[in-house]
């Protein structure tokens, strides 16, 4: 049996994002492989506990690197940039724990799993003796300039300068550059990083998206028929990348609709919330809308059982875990066709349309939810093809392609 090692340093079970991506490769790589792990200790409790669980557990081992809570914090807080400076040094002392595993433990792949912005690769790649993978690997795009035309100008500057790092790290970071040279494998997240991996160093990238999802979470007997109501949900961070602004707006192009529930699942700083709250009341639609606030993954779930449509409305991902939670509940998907979710939603689950700007959006939204209100069969339609989208997508189905790289590096790696 291969042996794994696995730097992970965001990982826990029962979550979405980094957190559970990380779990579920790792529980799903544990069927056909033996898994070690570096992790941050946050969610050491919460990962043993799961652990006594699974009947793959004899080939799961967990190492924790914790940091203080004032770091996790920051680590958090997504666009906060001194959190790559507490990760650089997590990074290094990682590398001394893997060594001494190493020591300790035949390993015959180490994995460079998470997190998957490409800007922090980590140090296991120093280690030269055992192949290396690195992968699925994220963040080399940037976002689209045509849904800053109502941005204030601090957005604006920021959206543009990250532009102009982002290129500048992509092509001439030493340790980016290091890393990408030293692997064996590249696995790419999504089909835009692929092609700058492919045109910037030349080096050819398995496209994996980062995250899948688990066949059998709803039936055909539990599928949503037609009703008097329409829910549409929304679920994310309230950032600008997600564009919940965009979302109301489309929700206030259809608000003539009966029955119309915009359930909207997420949450931010008190005065953010405020002013998409304010927002809405201003566009007509504070009837209509539904703030859930934070809610657990499992609760999330739920939501997806009971509505009618997903409203994806991200203009930056990787590959969204919550776009594949909704084809786990035989969701129907309305979302830009770019990032991650370009690839998981095809025509037979869901709707995706061209990315473009702010108003031409709204427009296309909205012209694809009054179709689908007028034909609730095609939306019925859509969430059975969920049943198969999911085996496709599987985690299971993943992991398996994982291994055969895993595999075929190591046929290679003693004559590199």
């Amino acid at each position: 049996m291969i042996s794994v090692l696995i730097n992970a340093y965001a990982c826990s079970p029962h979550t979405g994002s980094e957190l559970g991506m990380a779990w579920h490769w790792i529980i799903n790589l544990a069927n056909y492989c033996k898994i070690f792990v570096i992790t941050e200790g946050e969610f050491q409790d919460r990962i043993e506990s799961e652990l006594k669980s699974l009947h793959q557990k004899g080939n799961i081992c967990f190492y924790y690197n914790p940091v203080p809570a004032r770091i996790r914090k920051i680590c958090w807080n997504q666009g906060d940039w001194r959190f790559y400076f507490y990760y650089k040094l997590w990074q290094k002392k990682t590398l001394r724990i893997a060594n001494e595993i190493i020591k300790k433990h035949k390993i015959d792949i180490i994995h460079q799993l998470n997190m998957i912005g490409f800007r922090e690769p980590g140090y296991l790649w120093k280690i030269n003796t055992i192949p290396y993978i690195w992968g699925p690997i994220g963040g080399m795009a940037n976002i689209p300039l045509g849904y800053l035309e109502e941005e204030n100008i601090k957005q604006k500057l920021f959206v543009y300068l990250k532009a102009i790092i982002n290129n500048y790290q992509v092509k001439y970071s030493k340790r980016v550059v290091e890393s990408i040279n030293r692997a064996d494998a590249l696995i790419a997240a999504v089909e835009e990083v692929e092609k700058t991996i492919h045109k910037i160093h030349n080096k050819k990238a398995y496209l994996i998206n980062e995250t899948g999802c688990y066949p059998g979470s709803c039936s055909l007997s539990s599928l949503k028929k037609s009703s008097s109501s329409f829910k549409i949900l929304w679920v994310g961070k309230f950032d600008f990348r997600k564009q919940l602004g965009l979302a109301l707006k489309t929700i206030a192009a259809i608000k003539n609709l009966s029955g119309i529930e915009f359930h909207i699942i997420g949450e931010s700083s008190k005065q953010t919330t405020y002013n998409y709250m304010t927002m809405a009341e201003n566009l007509g639609i504070h009837n209509i809308c539904i703030w859930h606030g934070f809610l657990s993954n499992e609760n999330v779930q739920e939501h997806m059982k009971n509505a009618d449509l997903l409203l994806f409305t991200s203009i930056m991902e990787g590959t969204p875990h919550v776009v594949l939670e909704a084809i786990s509940n035989c969701l129907p998907v309305l979302c830009f066709d770019t990032c991650g979710q370009s690839n998981s939603v095809n025509d037979e689950v869901g709707i995706k349309i061209k990315v473009s700007c702010t108003t031409k959006s709204v427009e296309d939204f909205a012209e694809k939810i009054y179709m689908l209100y007028n034909q609730r069969e095609k939306l019925y339609s859509m969430s059975k093809s969920c049943l198969a989208r999911q085996i496709e997508l599987s985690w299971d189905s993943k992991s398996q392609q994982m291994i055969a790289i895993y595999q075929k590096v190591l046929e290679v790696f003693p004559n590199r």
